[in-house]
């Protein structure tokens, strides 16, 4: 069974920065495919970043420029840097990947409980 575990949220001043981690387990080969996703209070969950197969990254546009998505294979973890933040990038932040097992077996969509990060102005 895959999991993956976020962690790295926390309270922090505007301006500061926070790294957000996503741990998969599970006889993982490796992690394919990876985003990051953000809810904030009342508000739809929303596509932050991605990195794609071939490392290809995109960003939403609120983002771009401060935070980076980044991926360690040798610890089958996915990393998001958040840089400058700002009091609209408070929410719950959930990481999604596509794995492979060193099986072969590719699973698809999976999804961790998320991290809160809290930026106080």
């Amino acid at each position: 069974q895959v999991q993956l575990v976020e962690s790295g949220g926390e309270l922090v001043q505007a301006g500061g920065s926070l790294r957000l981690s996503c741990a998969a387990s599970g006889n993982i080969f490796y992690i394919r495919t990876a985003n990051w996703y953000r809810q904030a209070p009342g508000k739809q969950r929303e596509l932050v970043a991605s990195r794609s197969s071939n490392g290809n990254t995109n960003y939403a546009d609120s983002v771009k420029g401060r935070f980076t998505i980044s991926r360690d294979n040798a610890k089958n973890t996915v990393y998001l840097q958040m840089d400058s933040l700002t009091p609209d990038d408070t929410g719950v932040y959930y990481c999604n990947a596509d794995v492979v097992l060193i099986t072969g077996t590719e699973m698809r969509d999976n999804w961790g409980q998320g991290t809160q990060v809290t930026v106080s102005s």
